[in-house]
């Protein structure tokens, strides 16, 4: 069933067919960000999974391939830049697409600290005397949000085309880095990381370590979110995904490894302990090029996560808005550059305040663990609600498959649910514990706010979520 609104009702629409199969593979691989993963992130699996790292990692990400089953399975049915948002009120009802919508929310509020604050404390790092000043990070945080929204901004194929060339090079640069270490290391290469020999059998701790490098791969799915502008999207954009997937994989797998080996498999709790060991190892293999080469592609990562979050978010905000549940006054496109220019200011403007205020409050590197705390949890929050819409939506139009659309979303939804229980239980101590809570009332406010704006606009709700293609 293809259920099309026709765009030439539309005064001014995105323009379709600006992108290909390869612009639309970056908006998805650009949210995993691995070099700032290499460099410093994979601190919060190692700090569990020790020598073990490796192996969570790998099951990290062959568990998020299950989340991306509804992506892919709704991309091929429904056209909309509204991406989980829509799916879900096509699946579950306009109530569905509100919860889900909010939910996602949740995470477009919280969830962009990791390149506007991520990049401040990832330079503070590398110059105490900068992390001395108290101020320098404000600069950076606002130029960090700029850049994603200027490009976004300009159009959709100049902003791809950036993330396409810089992501292959960091892939590349990463990949061939790997294997220099790997190398380097000769003898001291085992298979013990991808067991649980480092961890004396427990799957308590590997399963903790699973749980933050589950999150490493969040934002796979966002090819989506730009779904109206691709090129044969019905196709394409399920195929994007899935090359994103396998290129995350690759760009986080072996090199966890290798910096796994080239540490010391037995020595990985002193890597934990520091605040850039992934920096340690390139330096000691690779030498000051490789050093330099992996922080700039570090700052590379968190502006190409920028690019590609403002590119999401306001086109989900746009779809939104086109339907007339939220942001209503900010569904216009811009007559040149064919962008949802409206929502990309409204986001520039809103992520600036929560996060320059968040930073002042608790300092950038502090602000940035706080923000994404609930974005983790929200986001979710999304996958579980969008799971039940695949199946729903999959019985009503009698394309119903028991193991893709019934069993994979079902288990998808409880990995979901485990992941929260275990970041949210016990509730953590100080401002984090704070966050939890926040995190927490914004699931439940999202089931109160779905039954009140299904009621007032039951009727204009029932369009909600419909394709929207040439």
């Amino acid at each position: 069933m293809r259920q099309q609104i026709d765009v030439q009702t539309r005064r001014t629409a995105m323009k379709p067919a600006a992108v290909g199969l390869w612009e639309a593979v970056f908006q998805s691989f650009s949210f995993v960000g691995p070099a700032g993963d290499v460099a410093i992130l994979l601190v919060g699996t190692a700090t569990y999974a020790l020598g073990a790292t490796p192996l969570a990692v790998l099951i990290a990400w062959a568990l998020y391939g299950l989340w991306m089953v509804v992506p892919i399975e709704f991309s091929k049915k429904i056209v909309n830049s509204g991406s989980f948002y829509a799916y879900s009120a096509q699946g579950l009802g306009g109530a569905g697409g509100v919860l889900a919508l909010w939910y996602w929310m949740g995470e477009n509020l919280t969830g962009p600290a990791f390149g506007v604050l991520g990049l401040s404390g990832f330079i503070y790092l590398l110059s105490s005397s900068l992390s001395k000043t108290g101020w320098v990070w404000i600069p950076i945080a606002v130029a960090t949000l700029a850049f994603g929204a200027v490009l976004s901004y300009r159009g959709i194929r100049p902003s791809l085309q950036y993330t396409q060339w810089t992501g292959f090079l960091e892939i590349a640069f990463l990949v061939l880095g790997a294997i220099v270490i790997v190398i380097k290391v000769g003898a001291h290469n085992t298979l013990t990381p991808f067991t649980l020999g480092p961890l004396h059998g427990a799957f308590g701790p590997l399963f903790l370590g699973v749980v933050f490098s589950v999150l490493d791969f969040t934002g796979l799915g966002t090819a989506t979110t730009i779904s109206e502008e691709v090129k044969d999207s019905r196709k394409l954009v399920s195929r994007a995904i899935i090359i994103a997937w396998i290129l995350s994989g690759i760009a986080m797998i072996l090199p966890s490894y290798a910096l796994t080996v080239g540490w010391g498999v037995h020595n990985m709790s002193s890597y934990a302990g520091s605040p850039d060991p992934g920096l340690i190892v390139f330096r000691h293999y690779l030498g000051n090029f490789g050093w330099i080469l992996l922080i700039l592609f570090t700052i590379n990562s968190y502006l190409n996560y920028m690019v590609a979050k403002v590119n999401a978010v306001s086109r989900i905000w746009y779809s939104a808005g086109r339907d007339g549940v939220i942001f209503g006054r900010f569904n216009k496109i811009h007559p040149v550059f064919k962008t949802p220019y409206q929502t990309t200011l409204l986001f520039f403007g809103v992520i600036f305040v929560i996060d320059i205020v968040a930073g002042l409050i608790l300092g950038p590197t502090a602000a940035g663990i706080w923000l994404l705390t609930i974005a983790g949890v929200s986001i979710i929050g999304v996958h579980i609600v969008a799971n039940t819409a695949l199946t729903v939506y999959m019985a009503k139009i009698r394309e119903f498959k028991f193991f893709t659309h019934g069993v994979i979303p079902s288990v998808a939804t409880l990995v979901g649910l485990i992941v929260i229980w275990k970041s949210v239980y016990p509730v953590p101590s100080g401002a984090i514990g704070v966050a939890v809570l926040i995190s927490l009332a914004w699931l439940l406010v999202g089931f109160g706010l779905a039954y009140g704006i299904h009621r007032r606009q039951h009727e204009s709700l029932k369009t909600a979520g419909l394709s929207h293609e040439a």
